[in-house]
């Protein structure tokens, strides 16, 4: 058995559902989770119910991470507009001097191109950086799963490439335009990922994220209507899969896993009504190791700085030093093949796909 050790890797994409619905998720089962999978901190995402739109919000997710006393740092991100509804851009001076590291509406995508310029605008002059779930919804049209042939077999609306790409341009225009730094989460296209690369070459101040379950599974391999495949963006064709595991090994994206729990009833309603997202954190660095060095030939080295040195770029800045960050070590270990086990999961949600697989690499605990 081979053991390395590495700085404290940073999921800067997880749902932790406090508040508004704990028993997907609390912010001590959420920390558990990311301690069993590996992860040193991790950067939760707005999307509460209410919205982290205030600094109070910001402090209450603090709070909730100091009482559950764990070893995983928890980093909140806050809402780029009010509610997240995309009309009213919220305080960033105040959120981030409250703690918050990144701006995002995450789970919703903010359409109206002049409060998205204000947002970059405003974020811009503290240095900071805005994420976006680049799902244009006047393209949606309703759309569940990408073009393959369970969508047609099943009828199902799909999701054309254009939902993806006309959200990546539009921001990267943006981007181009204020200078704000921009973080395109949980890209699914490899269309996406060519104007990534192209912005990139340009000097753009843009980074963006590849989930595990973007790197796996593919909707071309899809046979049954499980709402446990079901996600948004939704899994991309075989082509698709290849060009993110490309834009990985080469440098272009990090990895985040978007780890998104629900209930057993919102994903047992296949793919036309169960809830969009799977859980990630206890099997994403089984996942990503697997895919990128044992199948793509990325090294060890490249692979971990995708989960560490990256994400810390990301959340740099004049307001948050990530380098300063006390963070435990993430330490793995490869040897036999071992099978994912869900109900030995620090979670309190099951909904994703991956029970039964078998994977070599496997984190320790941070403790």
């Amino acid at each position: 058995m081979a053991k390395h050790r590495f700085p404290g890797f940073i999921d800067v994409h997880v749902h932790f559902r406090d508040p508004g619905v704990p028993e997907a998720e609390t912010t001590a089962s959420g920390l558990a989770a990311a301690a069993r999978g590996g992860f040193a901190a991790v950067v939760t995402m707005p999307n509460t119910f209410p919205a982290c739109d205030s600094s109070e919000r910001v402090a209450y997710q603090k709070s909730q991470a100091a009482a559950a006393r764990s070893r995983v740092a928890l980093l909140p991100s806050a809402c780029i507009t009010y509610g997240r509804i995309g009309e009213q851009v919220t305080d960033y001076e105040r959120l981030a001097g409250a703690g918050a590291v990144l701006f995002t509406d995450d789970g919703g995508y903010v359409a109206d191109g002049d409060v998205m310029r204000l947002a970059m605008e405003r974020v811009g002059e503290l240095g900071m950086t805005v994420c976006e779930h680049a799902m244009d919804p006047a393209l949606l049209g309703g759309g569940v799963i990408r073009d393959c042939a369970l969508a047609r077999k099943l009828g199902l609306p799909v999701v054309g490439v254009e939902v993806e790409t006309s959200a990546i341009r539009r921001d990267l225009a943006l981007c181009r335009e204020t200078g704000c730094r921009l973080h395109i989460q949980h890209i699914s296209t490899a269309e996406g990922v060519s104007l990534v690369r192209d912005a990139q070459s340009e000097g753009l101040p843009v980074t963006a994220e590849a989930t595990p379950h973007h790197l796996l599974l593919s909707c071309d391999d899809l046979s049954a209507d499980d709402g446990n495949f079901k996600m948004a963006p939704p899994l991309g064709n075989h082509e698709d899969r290849a060009e993110l595991r490309r834009a990985v090994k080469d440098g272009v994206l990090m990895f985040a896993t978007d780890h998104a729990p629900h209930p057993a009833a919102k994903k047992s309603l296949g793919f036309a009504k169960s809830a969009n997202g799977i859980i990630g954190l206890e099997t994403a660095v089984a996942i990503t190791y697997h895919v990128m060095v044992e199948e793509s030939g990325m090294s060890v080295e490249d692979w971990a700085k995708a989960w560490w040195e990256k994400p810390r770029w990301l959340l740099g800045s004049p307001r948050f030093d990530a380098d300063a960050l006390d963070l435990a070590d993430t330490v793995v270990e490869v040897g036999e093949p071992r099978r994912v086990d869900l109900s030995s999961f620090a979670s309190l949600s099951r909904n994703c796909p991956y029970g039964g697989m078998a994977f070599t690499c496997w984190p320790k605990e941070v403790k």
